[in-house]
């Protein structure tokens, strides 16, 4: 994709995450988004087939970018020097979600926030399996991965609600204590 594309990929994005801060997602049609990112139809249509398919392509970007395989230096946070640690990659994802604020108050407040924790309950069963290897509890590992995933994605749901009022590392902190994850998976992967 060149920078021109990559360019109106972004003013799509951006226009429907304000659009969908204002109004929810089914009051939102792809006229509206045209119009937010001043741009024309065949533009639009060129880079997505559907509004649903823009959804699930800006869920998938950020979640992409969250559940980043390297824990690195970035402008808010850095984990470069950490190990790969249940808690660490989990306050790690915390400060995307934190970066990625806006976007995901708009994505959540309204029906669209069911598909968006869809896939990142996908993605964090997926990051949960590479630490239930030392399960350290007597159930099976794919009931561990589900309480594991559905318990944080509910901790993420009450952390954006209560305006993330506690630091991503009190929040990984206290996910870790309640949900008993330090008896289920190795902290030391």
């Amino acid at each position: 994709m060149d920078r021109r594309q990559r360019k109106t990929r972004e003013a799509i994005f951006k226009a429907f995450i304000r659009l969908l801060a204002t109004k929810s997602y089914s009051n939102n049609t792809v006229q509206d988004i045209i119009d937010e990112a001043n741009i024309g139809r065949s533009t639009f249509y060129a880079h997505f087939d559907t509004k649903d398919e823009l959804l699930r392509t800006v869920c998938t970007e950020i979640i992409n970018h969250v559940f980043s395989n390297d824990l690195k230096s970035e402008e808010t946070h850095d984990f470069s020097d950490n190990n790969n640690g249940l808690e660490a990659r989990l306050t790690h994802i915390l400060y995307h979600l934190k970066d990625s604020e806006k976007n995901i108050m708009g994505i959540l407040s309204c029906e669209s926030g069911e598909l968006f924790m869809r896939y990142f309950k996908e993605y964090l069963t997926e990051m949960f399996s590479q630490y239930v290897d030392e399960t350290k509890v007597n159930a099976p590992s794919d009931f561990v991965l589900n309480h594991l995933a559905g318990s944080f994605a509910e901790t993420v749901k009450w952390w954006i609600n209560n305006r993330m009022k506690y630091t991503p590392e009190e929040t990984a902190r206290h996910y870790i204590e309640v949900s008993g994850a330090g008896k289920f998976v190795s902290n030391n992967h």
